[in-house]
């Protein structure tokens, strides 16, 4: 059932969050603007932003664009009247975009009939101080008594010169790691961090509104006191040094082959600008030689007034927020950071850099967010280029050089470097006419599948009216259109990719929209996979969406817009604040969730099909257009293909090109409407199964002393019962999440049971994954049944683990699948209907295919092959084979044993657990309790209780087994992978209880606590009697492991990036384990490991955990409790096993006092436990992990493995 529906697709926020993967198309080949400053003077554009008039105007740029005015350079501040102008600074676009205050005056006052101006948020506050610094603030109430502050520099990686590469985010860690006032809101219950990408660095601060502590000292000054000393930051050489360990071992750590897949994709994408060249990992032999003066030249240069906005979001009062700001920012001068510049040839570099920034670059073409670029955009058919448009309207400022120097500056790095990395690229190639392609081919032994992605950039188009609105939306049905059709219908018996997404995300980072195609396939597959995938996307393009897709989506987005709406204050700070900031970036108007829905149903009543079809062809122009005789876009697609380095995979990028040619020529058919059932259940089965087998409550029954809870009444926080059939339920009311809502199904068993019960080894997990492939329910087919789905906004996703099968849903509370708008809307049935109906077709009518089960198995090889190539994955893999003696139930699962399960098999060992009195159903949401408890009694009640009865197997014990014993005394593991890049890991792993204090041999922490500590008072006994102890003190202990390990390994001893330390887990299996996870260099990864077993024994003996250790740590899992409680998914994990036998100490009492019992906590109570864990040298293993070049390795011309800005697709380097 792959009911999961692309979020970001269907998601009414206009713009993505920062971490989505979004790649934009360039522009063709263009210089620096060359506009005479005769040209520029007294000129208003269509931003209402007036260009400098050096004669009599008393308008400047400074004020306009910046705000650093002549206020900016008076006596009053600091000093900055006798102080030279900032080298750097240049008159520039207000980053505030569509919230800068004349910009959104015009745009207020507007009267446009064809196309009216979408309306604000009514509470967003946006203002400029005297010195150009730039601050937006939206109150916000979710959580209560938080808020929410990040400052955003507006330089990235991209901002480089030659030898800074790397310098953005080497100084992002001395700025932050260096900051004493940071370090103030250490225990206060706040959390922060920092990033750097290509285009920005940001610092952020997540606080209660006042400190602990009952004294009513507010939080807002000490964290903007903390952020305004990034800007001021010292930059000590003892820090710098610190930071740069820290870096190099963090470059080591990202450098895995999803990252230089990363690397080749954008490096390839944007080959016309500098981010081909300027990934945010930098050159390490640079990172090795700066010193003081260079990271501070770099941040005197880049950390000034102008060049940073501050969002604060939260539950603050606004006058004070203002009052505040003011207070801590108003003294910064760029004058005054201009002065301490300490090396005069990178003063003049950058300020040569900065008058090229705003003399031709998207920039200060259209906003100051983006990186300094062009781009090679693919376009329609006589559409400006933005940097063309920018220069007619006087937006570029050219600096008065002599005629020789224009344009000679290098900015888009177009000319080969020292530094540059080795490449070789075919050089861009015509389809035919007019149509241009820039292909490459990334080859790489540790890659196990063949990976494709098609691009074309295209600029953002800011929406601010009526008519972009509607283009989005007509964008956002078609988008999602194509994509169900991929994940549904082109799902075929036997599919040539096993992943495919088409989508178009606005890239801040990127400063562009990227359209992308990504798809992977069997490498043997990869001509049918591309030919596959490309047919479908000129399907959408050539005959658009169906009347019925476009209801569905439509529809979809509406809904989608009305749940966002019902949460309105509810929206958390973080969610709202990537919002803001995207938006705000993207040059978007930024309105609240109820306006964004009144527009959005405004728009969407009268939507036509013929305008999402136009949206179609011009999404899908780029392809569409490659065939002979069609209209295509302008500018230059890029394909680049990732594969295998085999003998067997014969592809360079001309067979690539052709293989595309061959897609794209080929003739293709409209798709045609999916007949798809508005409810899976009639009224008329339910009225005959509620005859053949009445339901009935009964009460909840509990194994943690909790006494069993009524069958007729509603209880708090929850209410917990059993149906007749044997059927556990909990049911939780949670408006948090408002329209939403999360039902967990738990089947306890997992790998555990294959054993137990003696099925085929890997038959659950295998058989739960064909079940999630497959959907089909008694006479409708898996296509009707995932476009139910879709249509009811239901996402669902069954997974088997060591310990249960698992099936978890996500929908919506309200009617969904409705028809019209307006008075004239058709309601259907409510999410929590719908998904019940589904929850009851599995576990009674269920369909197992086998096309579904060979997707299953394919996935399971693929993942055991990829593991096998991953140096992490297999270093993991040899240390927990190890550590659990070789139990299959706790490794990965074998090709050879994937391919020995038969349908028979996975059917046998899935619904052999499906039998209603084992399973337990954890629903919350924000819906009405009786509402939903009639909806369960109706279709789940009437399951017969002996159903799927056939399938049970008997066993003498449903009692969990535990954990293998470790074999002692332990050991030490090397294990070598062939890579071209040196990289290491190491691991530290031992016995640690399961997470409610059992261990291998059915002892529990209590008892050992208990004997451990003979002269405890009657209170302590009592606290560490209650069912919750063990699993509160192993959450303290490991939030006071990590920071230890962090303190130790990474800052003291400078050995590595991050040191991880982590529990198993297990809730029903006795026993488990401990892992300590350290990445390094080759050089350091012993001392890196031993470290790790210092740092383990200091908190045992010689340095134990102090009060404020405990002190901190309980303010982090509390705060962490009281974030997860908003969230629906978080209480359907609490609710599930409170009534199951096999975990007897979890029940009610488990939430009802968790906040009491982490209150009671002592540091004699850590320290107990930790003698629980086997933490002595003979009780460890160790293993560590390295890569060696393989034999015969040459140099092949591709790009040297340079970590790019995030993990997945578009994130950023963490500080």
């Amino acid at each position: 059932m792959r009911f999961q529906v692309a979020t970001a697709i269907i998601a009414t926020t206009l713009v993505t969050g920062i971490h989505a993967f979004s790649f934009v198309p360039s522009r063709g080949a263009s210089s620096i603007a060359t506009i005479p400053r005769s040209k520029q003077q007294s000129t208003r554009n269509k931003n209402g932003l007036v260009m400098k008039d050096e004669s009599a105007s008393k308008f400047s740029l400074s004020n306009l664009f910046s705000g650093d005015g002549a206020a900016a350079s008076s006596a009053s501040l600091r000093g900055s009247a006798t102080l030279e102008p900032h080298p750097s600074k240049r008159d520039h676009i207000n980053p505030l975009n569509a919230l800068y205050p004349p910009n959104r005056q015009s745009t207020e006052a507007s009267d446009a009939a064809a196309s009216p101006p979408l309306p604000f948020h009514p509470a967003v506050q946006s203002g400029i101080l005297d010195n150009g610094f730039s601050y937006v603030f939206l109150p916000n109430r979710s959580p209560p008594g938080r808020f929410e502050a990040h400052l955003q520099v507006f330089s990235g990686s991209s901002d480089e010169l030659e030898p800074q590469q790397g310098i953005a985010h080497l100084t992002e860690h001395v700025a932050y790691m260096g900051s004493r006032k940071r370090e103030r809101l250490f225990g206060t219950g706040s959390q922060t961090n920092a990033y750097t990408d290509f285009h920005h660095t940001v610092f952020y601060a997540a606080c209660p509104t006042v400190a602990p502590g009952g004294r009513g000292v507010p939080m807002l000054p000490m964290a903007l006191d903390a952020l305004c000393d990034v800007i001021e930051a010292r930059c000590d050489p003892a820090r710098i040094e610190k930071e740069r360990q820290a870096v190099l071992s963090e470059m080591t750590m990202v450098n895995t082959i999803e990252y230089r897949v990363e690397c080749q994709i954008l490096s390839t994408l944007h080959r016309e600008n500098r981010l081909a060249k300027r990934f945010p990992i930098g050159k390490e032999s640079l990172i090795q030689s700066w010193m003081q003066d260079d990271v501070k030249t770099w941040h005197r240069t880049h950390y000034r007034p102008d060049n940073v906005l501050l969002y604060v979001v939260g539950d603050l009062d606004p006058e004070d927020v203002q009052k505040t700001i003011q207070e801590k920012f108003g003294h910064l001068t760029a004058e005054r950071q201009g002065s301490q510049i300490k090396l005069p040839e990178l003063k003049k570099e950058a300020s040569d850099l900065a008058d090229a920034v705003v003399g031709g670059t998207m920039k200060q073409a259209q906003s100051w967010h983006y990186p300094p670029v062009r781009h090679d955009f693919c376009v329609g058919e006589g559409v400006k280029d933005v940097l063309d448009a920018a220069g007619d309207a006087g937006q570029l400022i050219v600096a008065e050089k002599a005629e020789s120097d224009i344009s000679v500056y290098d900015i888009h790095l177009q000319q080969p470097y020292d530094l540059d990395d080795k490449v070789q690229f075919l050089k861009e190639a015509e389809m035919g006419p007019g149509k241009i392609i820039r292909p490459h081919i990334f080859k790489h032994e540790l890659l196990q599948n063949f990976s494709f992605h098609l691009f074309a950039k295209r600029p953002v188009e800011p929406i601010k009216d009526m008519a972009s609105f509607r283009r989005g939306l007509a964008r956002r049905v078609c988008l999602a259109a194509l994509q169900i059709r991929l994940n549904v219908g082109g799902r075929s018996d036997d599919p040539a990719f096993t992943f495919v997404e088409f989508n178009q995300l606005d890239s801040a980072r990127e400063g562009c929209a990227v359209c992308s195609l990504d798809m992977t396939s069997e490498p043997e597959r990869w001509e049918e996979a591309v030919e596959k995938s490309i047919s479908e996307i000129r399907k959408l393009g050539l005959f658009g969406v169906t009347p019925g897709e476009m209801e569905r989506y439509a529809s979809a987005l509406l809904t989608d817009a009305e749940q966002l709406a019902a949460q309105g204050d509810m929206i958390s700070h973080s969610d709202q604040l990537a919002y803001l900031m995207e938006t705000v970036a993207n040059g978007h108007t930024f309105m609240s969730p109820e306006q964004s829905y009144t527009v959005t149903e405004q728009a969407l009543s009268t939507l036509t099909l013929e305008e999402v079809n136009e949206a179609a062809a011009e999404l899908c122009s780029h392809i569409t257009g490659l065939k002979d005789g069609e209209v295509t876009s302008e500018g230059v697609l890029v394909a680049v293909a990732c594969t295998p380095k085999s003998a067997l995979m014969d592809i360079d990028e001309d067979k690539l090109c052709a293989a595309i040619r061959r897609a794209c020529i080929l003739d293709v058919e409209p798709v045609e409407d999916v007949t798809v059932p508005h409810t899976l259940v009639t009224a008329e089965e339910l009225d005959q199964a509620t005859a053949d087998h009445p339901p009935k409550w009964e009460p909840g029954h509990f194994s943690d002393g909790t006494p069993d809870t009524p069958a007729d009444r509603i209880t708090r926080p929850f209410t917990l019962r059993r149906l007749g059939n044997g059927m556990k339920v909990g049911i939780s009311q949670n408006a948090a999440e408002s329209q939403r809502g999360h039902l967990r199904l738990v089947a306890p068993g997992g790998r555990d049971a294959e054993e137990r019960l003696g099925f085929k080894s890997g038959s659950l997990a295998v058989g739960a994954r064909a079940m999630q492939e497959g959907g089909s329910f008694g006479r409708f087919t898996r296509e009707q049944v995932e476009l139910f789905a879709v249509d009811h906004l239901i996402m669902v996703e069954i997974n088997c683990n060591e310990e249960a099968l698992t099936m978890d849903f996500v929908f919506p509370t309200t009617n969904v699948g409705n028809s019209g708008y307006g008075d004239e809307k058709q309601l259907g049935i409510t999410g929590t209907e719908s998904v019940l109906q589904i929850v009851r077709e599995i576990l009674v009518d269920f369909n197992w295919e086998e096309d579904a089960l060979g997707r299953s198995k394919q996935s399971y090889r693929t993942a055991h092959e990829s593991l096998g190539k991953s140096l992490e994955g297999k270093s993991t893999e040899m240390i927990m084979e190890a550590v659990a003696s070789s139990d299959q139930r706790f490794l990965s699962i074998g090709v050879d044993t994937v391919n020995a399960v038969t349908l028979e098999d996975a059917t046998n060992a899935v619904m052999s657990q499906l039998i209603p009195s084992d399973l337990e159903i954890s629903v919350s949401g924000d819906f009405v309790v009786n509402d939903v408890l009639d909806m369960i009694l109706k279709y789940l009640g009437t399951i017969p209780a002996d159903i799927n009865s056939q399938y049970k197997v008997e066993e003498k014990s449903h009692d969990f087994s535990g954990v293998p014993a470790l074999q002692l005394p332990g050991k030490h593991l090397d294990l070598e992978l062939e890579d071209s890049d040196p990289r290491a890991v190491a691991y530290v792993a031992g016995a640690a209880p399961n997470s409610w204090g059992f261990l291998a041999d059915g002892s529990t922490v209590a008892q050992r606590v208990s004997e451990a500590d003979k002269r405890a008072s009657d209170y302590d006994k009592q606290r560490r009697a209650h069912p919750l102890f063990a699993n509160a003190a192993l959450s303290l202990v490991s939030e006071i492991a990590n920071r230890r390990l962090f303190s130790t390994v990474r800052e003291r001893k400078q050995l590595t990036y991050d040191a991880n330390f982590s529990l198993t887990g297990f809730e029903r299996l006795k026993g488990g384990w401990f892992l300590v996870t350290v990445t390094a260099s080759k050089e350091k990864a012993q001392a890196a490991l031993e470290a790790c077993k210092e740092t383990l024994e200091a908190l045992r003996r010689t340095n134990p955990i102090s009060p404020d250790n405990l002190e901190s740590a309980k303010r982090v899992v509390l705060n962490r409790h009281e974030g997860e409680l908003r969230t629906s998914s978080y209480w359907a994990t609490m609710m599930s096993g409170i009534q199951e036998e096999s975990i007897p100490l979890k029940g009610p009492l488990s939430v009802t006092d968790f906040h009491a019992v982490i209150e009671s906590m002592t540091t004699k109570d850590l320290q107990l436990t930790l003698d629980c864990m086997g933490l002595e040298e003979k009780e460890l293993y160790t293993a560590i992990g390295k890569t060696v070049q393989p034999e015969g390795l040459v140099d092949d011309g591709i790009v040297k493995a340079s970590a790019t800005a995030g993990v997945g697709r578009g994130g950023a380097l963490r500080g």
